[in-house]
């Protein structure tokens, strides 16, 4: 019987995923069309369009997984299990995600100031400043809701069923297969959306937090498009301050999908695991590393004790059991008449 306990919480936690995937989907259409009949009824509404869509789509997928974690796995806090816990030293990890996210994207530029150029416009008006605070909060909500929809609530069941591996080559698979829609997207895009996803979940699973990932895929979007002014997947209009125009070999800019389609930012992405992997160590030792208690470990904790020792056992038996201090007996002179004296033997 408990060796079909596993079996069954696996299967269960599948089928979760299964509700959180159709879910997702759900999800991403009332956000869309929501934000479209917002800009329908209020035209001034038009322009906000996307932000509006990113915003409601990271709230409906927050608390629909939410309600979920309370309701399938009587979660106590169902959006802190999602990937937001308030410990200590969560804006550091959030630091090193933009850190990380932000060094990426300037070690994907420099090649093509080397080997091309970018050709920089400027836009200094008020209204141009106004639409960059805009679209800062724009790439906050891509990256959150990319991060709850990805490594989420069902990122996390499909771990438990498949295991972390399987969950995190899983999810990338799907990303890699939605960033493929994108107009003007290919093989390498695709390869790109596949290692980058791998990226932001080892930063998950590292960390069992989004912290560093949200950092890091914010900055990766952000850096790119507010302070070079490329392309994000083929969409340049987030860029209302800078407006860059690559220049160079379409394998080194991308083209116009940009660097999301470059094989330099392949081979950076590829290089990039290993180093997130390494910043995250120590996050990693203080948060998947095994609860001891009194420096004993959990194996052994959870280990009953026998209340004897088997007939075979190893173990040294104590030379009185009656004597709780293990001191041998002490000899007790022969009397006479007693019964378990001998007789004495005859010269």
């Amino acid at each position: 019987m408990n060796a079909s306990q596993p079996s069954t919480g696996r299967l269960r936690a599948y089928f979760e995923f299964l509700i959180a995937f159709v879910y997702f989907f759900v999800a991403r259409a009332l956000a869309h069309n929501g934000a479209l009949g917002l800009a329908r009824e209020q035209w001034t509404l038009e322009q906000w369009t996307p932000l509006i869509d990113q915003a409601m789509l990271a709230f409906l997928l927050l608390l629909g997984y939410a309600a979920m974690g309370f309701a399938l796995d009587h979660q106590e806090h169902p959006a802190r299990a999602q990937g937001f816990p308030r410990r200590d030293g969560w804006p550091q990890e959030t630091g090193l995600g933009l850190a990380v996210g932000w060094a990426l994207a300037v070690a994907c530029v420099l090649p093509l100031l080397v080997g091309g150029g970018i050709a920089i416009v400027l836009i200094l008006g008020p209204s141009a400043w106004g639409w960059l605070v805009a679209d800062v909060a724009f790439f906050v909500l891509v990256a959150l809701a990319e991060e709850i929809a990805f490594r989420g609530y069902g990122f996390q069941r499909f771990a438990h069923a498949v295991g972390p591996v399987g969950a995190a080559v899983g999810f990338a698979i799907f990303y890699a297969i939605l960033q493929s829609l994108l107009p003007g997207s290919g093989r390498v895009s695709f390869a790109v959306a596949l290692v980058f996803s791998l990226l932001l979940s080892t930063a998950y699973l590292r960390t069992r937090a989004l912290w560093v990932s949200w950092g890091l895929n914010f900055a990766w979007k952000a850096s790119r498009a507010l302070l070079f002014g490329l392309a994000i997947g083929g969409d340049n209009s987030h860029s209302p301050v800078v407006q860059g125009n690559p220049m160079g070999p379409f394998w080194l800019t991308g083209g116009g999908f940009g660097l999301d389609s470059s094989w330099v930012t392949l081979l950076l992405m590829l290089a990039a695991l290993p180093v997130v992997y390494r910043l995250t160590r120590e996050l990693n030792d203080r948060y998947n590393a095994p609860q001891t208690e009194q420096g004993i470990a959990p194996e052994v904790l959870s280990e009953p004790v026998p209340d004897s020792l088997p007939v075979n056992s190893a173990a040294p038996s104590p030379a009185n059991p009656e004597s709780p201090s293990g001191t041998p007996p002490q000899r007790r002179r022969p009397v006479a008449g007693d019964p378990d004296t001998p007789p004495p033997s005859a010269v």
